[in-house]
């Protein structure tokens, strides 16, 4: 019987680890930041929220009721902005970068719809994720009487 001699093998496992280990390290840059963009996202959403409220609640109760006593709710634009802007203004400064207050209006009278921006930054910087992103959102809120 012949004897079969093993292969040779050469080269290096170093190269397959080092690829690995940077593909898993910008994986969780990606991850980190893409929870980041929705964490502020979601923290941005809830501030307009509020706002949203505030500017819906941007009445006198007074105006509301009439003589007979029905309820004739009319919202005024520059109420509601005024109520929002104050709302905001209560916030601390540094809770985001770049907070604009885009719209804030009541369309039907009876609802107040807010917009808001903020600039977003990564929490870690890297090629593979922009420097920073503005996100925009836009909520209503409506007073309901009875």
């Amino acid at each position: 019987m012949t004897r079969r001699r093993p292969s040779d093998d050469e080269g290096s496992i170093l190269p397959l680890i080092a690829f690995c280990t940077a593909f898993a390290l910008a994986l969780i840059l990606l991850v980190v930041a893409a929870t980041s963009l929705y964490l502020e996202r979601k923290r941005l959403l809830t501030l307009a929220d509020g706002a949203a409220l505030v500017g819906a609640e941007a009445f006198q109760l007074d105006d509301v009721l009439s003589p007979s006593g029905a309820v004739h709710l009319d919202l005024d634009d520059a109420a509601v902005r005024d109520a929002v802007e104050s709302y905001l203004a209560g916030m601390p400064a540094d809770e985001f970068d770049g907070l604009r207050l885009e719209r804030a209006e009541s369309l039907d009278g009876r609802s107040a719809t807010v917009r808001l921006s903020a600039q977003w930054s990564p929490p870690v910087l890297s090629v593979l994720v922009p420097s920073g992103i503005r996100i925009d959102v836009e909520t209503s809120a409506r007073s309901v009487f009875g």
